[in-house]
């Protein structure tokens, strides 16, 4: 029954996730999930109101040549230092080639685009306000079909900010938040009921969260995320595709949260350290498909709480490689529904841990590497001729006991496992059992 009463409590703002998950479910979902559309430019279902004067009046007014410009012409600035803020409410393309700066002295947001079929394209935006009252964002797009791409943008609290815009490409942009502390700073790059866009090429580095609210088919591909919360933070959100990113020194590599069919395919995660450290984690999720994807040096790899969700749905775990982690995949819920293939685990410090007693069974394991499998293949067949089964002896004591897991490793830990084994006093708990484990590790580089 708690499985089905979960999401109502959470709708009125009850916390209900445990671990990581609490970096945001701690939270309500109003807070999170609705930013702030009336402050400074208005509701994003309405027009933007032009702004009334530049930030800075020691530089010329970027505003005099947009409204200068005919719509769907060509502008190219002279080279040179610009005021904000900039509202954009016509088709225009508008190239700085890169050799253009547009200041928004420190308040509010620096640049809006609020029309359709806009691009945004080599131009460098800075000086943000510090307001998360009021989303202070270099460059907040509305309206859809815009293209934003080679731009950096930086020493803003909020990047590049989606409020109901669809089919926009967001392309090879550089993004990097205020230097503040983690916790504070803005999204590098926030979706927010923003749906069929696509994010590709762009670095997001030393920001908070991209983050995909109630937005649905959009497509990440080809970013990089680095020194960030979250790589990207989907809740709410459907039928997304998340494929060759490289996400690096997060505390979190990718969450899904109440999301349904996401493809997350040949992404590289590693070093997602720290307490809460988590290369992908799963919170009452479902029917999505991870494959070919490398997971390494994370202290968890994977962490699934309550997922798959929906009944009658599985999540799918498809020859993936799980390297180094302090714990590959640990699911800390009993609903079972997890289907893990061709998957290959070696070096992690434990490779699976399973929550409760007498559950192993709900998940499928088939065909998966174990550096650790100690069988034969006398057939040659590739198959080992014995299952792979992964049992918990001391480490019970920490599975059952989370405060407990300071300890792991340590020399009394490693003592009672290595007799507990030797002459068992308790009956070990199954976490897995792979009838069919692959005898030899496969052929793979990062992306095959």
């Amino acid at each position: 029954m708690l499985r089905f009463i979960r999401r109502p409590l959470l709708a009125l703002g009850i916390a209900t996730g445990l671990g990581v998950a609490g970096l945001a479910a701690s939270q309500s979902l109003e807070g999170m999930g609705k930013p702030n559309l009336a402050a400074n430019w208005g509701s994003s279902t309405e027009k933007a109101l032009r702004p009334a004067a530049p930030h800075r009046t020691d530089i010329p007014w970027f505003q005099t040549l947009v409204d200068a410009a005919p719509p769907g012409s060509v502008l190219k600035p002279p080279p040179g230092d610009y005021a904000g803020p900039v509202l954009v409410d016509k088709p225009l393309v508008i190239d700085g080639g890169g050799k253009v700066t547009i200041d928004g002295g420190g308040k509010g947001t620096v640049f809006v685009i609020d029309a359709k079929g806009a691009t945004l394209r080599g131009v460098h935006l800075k000086g943000s306000g510090d307001s998360h009252d009021s989303d202070d964002t270099c460059l907040n797009v509305r309206g859809d079909h815009h293209v934003v791409e080679g731009n950096v943008i930086d020493d803003c609290l909020f990047g590049i900010d989606l409020k109901q815009a669809n089919h926009n490409v967001i392309r090879e942009n550089r993004i990097s938040s205020k230097p503040f502390e983690l916790g504070v700073r803005g999204d590098g790059l926030r979706l927010w009921y923003s749906n069929h866009n696509l994010i590709e090429k762009n670095e997001v580095i030393d920001s908070r969260d991209m983050v995909a609210w109630y937005a649905n088919h959009n497509t990440y591909r080809g970013n990089i995320g680095k020194r960030s919360r979250y790589s990207i933070h989907f809740m709410f959100a459907k039928d997304s595709v998340v494929e060759g990113n490289s996400f690096y020194d997060n505390a979190v590599g990718v969450y899904l949260m109440y999301t349904e069919r996401i493809h997350l395919r040949n992404n590289i995660i590693s070093h997602a350290t720290g307490a809460t450290g988590m290369g992908l984690g799963f919170k009452e999720s479902s029917d999505s498909d991870i494959e070919n994807n490398e997971i390494i040096y994370c202290a968890v790899g994977v962490g699934s709480d309550l997922s798959p969700f929906e009944p009658d749905t599985t999540i799918r775990f498809i020859n993936n490689r799980f390297a180094f982690n302090g714990i590959a995949i640990r699911f800390t819920s009993e609903l079972g529904g997890n289907i893990l293939k061709g998957n290959i685990f070696e070096g992690n410090l434990t490779d699976v841990v399973q929550m409760g007693r007498g559950v192993a069974d709900r998940n499928q394991w088939e065909g998966n590497f174990f550096a650790d499998y100690q069988g034969f293949d006398r057939d040659g067949d590739g198959t080992g001729d014995t299952p792979y089964e992964l049992y918990s002896y001391a480490d019970q004591i920490w599975i059952e006991t989370p405060a407990a897991q300071f300890f792991k490793t340590s020399p009394v830990l490693e003592l009672l496992d290595f007799l507990e084994r030797l002459a068992p006093f308790s009956s070990p708990e199954l976490q897995l059992r792979d009838p069919a484990p692959r005898f030899a590790k496969p052929e793979r580089t990062a992306r095959s």
